[in-house]
């Protein structure tokens, strides 16, 4: 087993887990690209193993960043609704792909990561625009339950789809939903939903997906200490400087899998 293991995956690994410490942006959308551009690793196989990666490591990076939000689990619960069958739906689609799926899969991949360097900013300006104490005297948002499980369904399956869009591009949907939340409600509810919906998107790929297990210990072994220290440097880190640079690697690695 020791012999398999990549020490280059591993400090690949490393690298993101800092990232995703930093900012709380999900490991796929970092790992994946890196596996297929890097590292040559099938685009299948790089989804599945990333998901079964960003398990372990997104609950750490989200916990600390936690602490700055101030989740709404009445919203969350309508999110899971839609997004864990999503996520399922899209790792089966995948499967009833068959030969098909690499072709499929570099092209939705690379739009996915376009789509999530564009939200990755768009985040960050709209919690920035967001005081923490806007709306606080006001009652809460009601809850709209149907285009709520809407947006849990659409991200559930690019989730299950291509690893991507668990964090980023579900704050968006949610802004556009919930005028009223708070820049807090916002970062808070959006990592929560997203926990569930890495473990269901992961449930199915270690069931039908094409997971690696050597690539994937290779890069916990890395991304659990960089996540680790990632976390403890975030308080020092600027996010306008941090995010502007992921938003940029996210964008020009979409567009090499788009062939531009």
């Amino acid at each position: 087993m020791l012999a398999s293991l990549s020490p280059a995956q591993s400090v690949a690994g490393f690298v993101v887990g800092v990232a995703v410490g930093l900012t709380g942006v999900g490991g796929g959308a970092l790992l994946t690209p890196v596996m297929v551009l890097f590292f040559r690793v099938p685009a299948g196989v790089a989804v599945s193993s990333d998901l079964v990666v960003s398990l372990f490591i997104k609950p750490v990076g989200s916990a600390v960043h936690l602490r700055r939000g101030r989740p709404r689990l009445d919203i969350v619960r309508w999110l899971m609704a839609g997004s864990v069958p999503a996520a399922f739906t899209g790792v089966l689609l995948l499967r009833l792909l068959g030969d098909h799926a690499a072709d499929a899969l570099k092209p939705m991949l690379g739009a996915a990561l376009v789509l999530a360097a564009v939200a990755i900013i768009g985040k960050s300006a709209i919690v920035r625009h967001r005081s923490p104490n806007d709306g606080e005297a006001a009652p809460p948002a009601p809850v709209r339950p149907l285009p709520t499980l809407l947006v849990g369904a659409v991200g559930g399956l690019l989730v299950g789809l291509t690893s991507v869009g668990s964090g980023s591009l579900m704050l968006i949907g949610l802004a556009a939903l919930y005028p009223q939340l708070t820049g807090r409600e916002l970062v808070g509810t959006d990592l929560v939903q997203a926990v569930p919906l890495v473990a269901a998107a992961t449930v199915g790929h270690l069931l039908f997906g094409s997971v690696d297990a050597h690539l994937a210990t290779s890069v916990l072994l890395g991304a659990l200490p960089g996540v680790y220290l990632g976390a403890r440097l975030s308080s020092r880190a600027s996010d306008r400087v941090v995010r502007p640079i992921l938003s940029t690697v996210l964008a020009a690695s979409g567009l090499k899998l788009l062939g531009l």
